[in-house]
Formats: C-alpha cells, sequence, structure tokens
C-alpha cells in the first residue's frame, strides 16, 4: 500500500467556447467539477477503493443537472428519458452496465449493482428497470429529471429526424460523465454515465455503457472513460484500443491516448475526448474538440480544473 492516488474527472466534451460562456454559467461548472472531485478524492484520502471513489465521483455529477447524465438527461424522441451507465472494476476485470433506463437517480450504482450481484454485464430496458426494482431502487418522479434548458432543446428538433448531442447542433456538447481512480492500493476503475443523444428514436444506444468502447480497467494497463459522438467510439472500441495499445505496443499513456483520439479516431471523422490514469497514477485528459469539462488531482498536488482547449 502506498500514500499515493489519482483522480480524474469529466463531465463531456465538444464545442465549448470561451466566447460563448457567462462567468456565471463558467463557475457553476467550476464548481460542480470541484464538488465532484472533492466527494472521489475523500474516499481515495482515506484508503478506499478506486471503486468506490469513481461511483461517488459520477453520481456527483449524475446529480448536477449541468452534465447531460441522471438528473441533467436530455429528452428522447417521445419526451422521455432513457440512461445508460457502465462501471469497471481494474483489480479483476468484473464489469457492469446497464442501457435505456428510466427514473433511476443514479444510472452508475444500478450499473454497480449488475456488477455485483446479477452474475451479467449488461442490462437493458425493461428488463433493466425490473432488476433495479428487485434491488430495491427506488424510482424518481418524471419533474425531478425536468429540466427547462434541455426542454428547450428537445422542443426545437422535437418531430424532425435530427438528434442531437446533448446542447444544440452549431454547439456541439457531448454530456456524458466519467470518472476513473487509482487507489492506494494499485488498483484502477473507470465508469461513465449519460442520458444520450436529444430526440433519440428506436432505443438508441451509445459506448458509455458498453466495456471496452466507453468505458474500460485493468490494473495492468490503465482506466479510461470516454464522451464524445458515441457510434465512432463504439466503432473504434476506443477505451480498449488505449489499453491495447499500452499492454502490447508498449505505448505510454499519453502516446496510446494520443494516437487513439487524434489519429485513430480522427481518422473515421470520430469527434470526443477521455480521461484516463495508469498504474504509475499518469493522467491523460485527451480531446480532439474545443473544450471538455474536466478536472484531475493527484495524492498531495493542486487540483486541475479545465474546460477549454
Amino acid at each position: 500500500m502506498t500514500s499515493s492516488y489519482t483522480l480524474a474527472i469529466h463531465g463531456g466534451a465538444g464545442t465549448i467556447l470561451k466566447s460563448e460562456m457567462s462567468p456565471e454559467k463558467e463557475r457553476a461548472y467550476t464548481a460542480a467539477l470541484e464538488e465532484a472531485l472533492q466527494v472521489g478524492e475523500a474516499i481515495l484520502k482515506a484508503g478506499g477503493a478506486a471503486l468506490d471513489a469513481v461511483i461517488a465521483a459520477v453520481s456527483s455529477l449524475e446529480d448536477c443537472p449541468l452534465f447531460n447524465a441522471g438528473r441533467g438527461s436530455v429528452y428522447n424522441a417521445v419526451g422521455g428519458h432513457e440512461m445508460d451507465a457502465s462501471i469497471m472494476d481494474g483489480s479483476n476485470r468484473m464489469a457492469g452496465g446497464v442501457a435505456g433506463i428510466s427514473g433511476i437517480r443514479n444510472p452508475i450504482r444500478l450499473a454497480r449493482e449488475v456488477m455485483d450481484h446479477s452474475g451479467h454485464v449488461l442490462l437493458i430496458g425493461e428488463g433493466a428497470q425490473q432488476y433495479a426494482d428487485a434491488r430495491g431502487f427506488e424510482r424518481m418522479p418524471a419533474d425531478y429529471f425536468h429540466d427547462a434548458f434541455r426542454y428547450a432543446q428537445w422542443k426545437e428538433v422535437q418531430g424532425t429526424e435530427a438528434v442531437q448531442l446533448d446542447h444544440t447542433i452549431k454547439d456541439r456538447k457531448f454530456g456524458t460523465v466519467g470518472a476513473v481512480a487509482l487507489d492506494v492500493h494499485g488498483h484502477l476503475a473507470a465508469g461513465t454515465s449519460t442520458g444520450g443523444m436529444t430526440n433519440k428514436k428506436f432505443g438508441r444506444v451509445g459506448d458509455s455503457p458498453v466495456i471496452g468502447a466507453g468505458t474500460y480497467a485493468y490494473d495492468r494497463t490503465c482506466a479510461v472513460s470516454c464522451t464524445g459522438s458515441g457510434e465512432f467510439f463504439l466503432r473504434g472500441v476506443v477505451a480498449y484500443d488505449v489499453s491495447c495499445l499500452m499492454e502490447y505496443k508498449g505505448m505510454s499513456l499519453q502516446e496510446a491516448c494520443d494516437e487513439v483520439i487524434h489519429r485513430r479516431l480522427t481518422a473515421i471523422d470520430g469527434d470526443g475526448g477521455l480521461i484516463a490514469v495508469d498504474a504509475l497514477g499518469n493522467i491523460a485528459l485527451p480531446f480532439n474538440t474545443e473544450g471538455m469539462y474536466r478536472a484531475s488531482v493527484n495524492a498531495g498536488q493542486e487540483v486541475f480544473v479545465g474546460i477549454y482547449g
């Protein structure tokens, strides 16, 4: 056991321009990122598990309406919410995920329940809802997830074929949230949660609940949580690709992340970013968009918070 730990979080990537951000909104985002980081760091500082720190940090972001996950989830084509989340434990590569769920305050906690108690990795839709009920998860009322800004976004495209990644098409933000951590015991964990795309149809699911695409953790390499155009992250198996390049090509964390985000993903026209931490506590926060809501901390060091590129 060491005294060293690392935690990084994200609140989505995309076209995030300082010129379009009011000082009040910037302060609100910064405060929310700092709060989520503090909640997770408190667990790591006390010698707690990376998995617990990730769950706590992601839950904090899910509880904040500024981000497209949990309470702040965007509206689907029929005016409801369909949330996705996943978690992975790098110590044993156990994982859990849920997709297309509604009414659950913290989808990341349900993903962990799937990992710990179901014997499965991914549960979807009504089956996942039944599992949540069986495990005693409270169903939140619909108005808990109502946000005037998100509702207005949906009304702009309601009844059309357009889908939007979080904000508007001209102002692209991918509002997934996530966290990655290394604890004092040397274990890694990663978690990701999202409300998906505004006006999404047909039970669309992106990369966030899919292990290897949006989330991955392995103690020998790294922990990764992604945010971006989910279809491209699925096709690129992005989270696992970072780990693969480290394990089989001997790349450093930064080299692997740069290769995946700035070359492999852009080669298929994918945009977004990721957060990652390796077994030595190195942090990488790459993105190929104008900005990404992100924050990180290493034991005994100052907190970093960033929004713009």
